[in-house]
């Protein structure tokens, strides 16, 4: 039997999956609140391995890396992200990493998370990694795509289009919330069409 494997993303109305030079959105867009930072600190509370390719384990060491503690960097869901096992797919970096429990694994991603599925005990996450999800979806690897649909759109600023390049999918809607009012959080099932 294997474990379930989420691809977790947030997103702009537009799809992009952050925002570049001129954009003075500030973390979450702006539109983060009380529900939504709960919400996520409870998806994270739970056992889980959480799987990454070398550019957003970059990203993530640098942010926080920079970030004091009272940083909002620093959101209590991150720090349970941070703490939680990881896999770091990855021909170019080398242990030891500044993270507590993560794994440099070298390889085709493919690969990489097809033996990660059976034989983890605990179900497997990736927040952003876009380019080694996308591949992964192609491959029939991910069984959520986990997006949290922050309300803005970033035509002028967004940067890191989400489904860009993708194959084409067919989502069947499994769990539907909307958080802080304006936030939307959607899983789907996808299926190569």
């Amino acid at each position: 039997m294997t474990t379930t494997y989420t691809f977790d993303v947030f997103s702009s109305l537009d799809g992009f999956g952050s925002y570049g030079p001129g954009g003075d959105w500030g973390g979450y867009w702006g539109k983060q609140g009380p529900e939504l930072l709960a919400h996520r600190d409870a998806l994270y509370a739970v056992d889980q391995r959480m799987v990454f390719g070398a550019d957003t384990y970059r990203e993530f060491a640098a942010m926080l890396g920079s970030a004091d503690e009272d940083s909002d960097v620093r959101d209590p869901w991150v720090t349970r992200m941070v703490h939680l096992p990881a896999t770091i797919v990855s021909s170019t970096l080398e242990a030891p990493l500044d993270w507590p429990d993560a794994t440099v694994v070298g390889g085709d991603a493919v690969e990489v998370v097809a033996r990660l599925k059976e034989e983890s005990a605990v179900p497997l996450r990736s927040h952003g990694s876009l380019s080694m999800n996308r591949a992964l979806m192609a491959a029939g690897l991910v069984d959520r795509v986990q997006v949290t649909l922050f309300p803005v759109l970033t035509g002028r600023t967004g940067t890191a289009p989400i489904f860009a390049g993708a194959a084409d999918f067919d989502l069947e809607l499994l769990e539907s919330r909307t958080l802080d009012g304006h936030i939307q959080e959607l899983t789907y099932r996808p299926t190569l069409h």
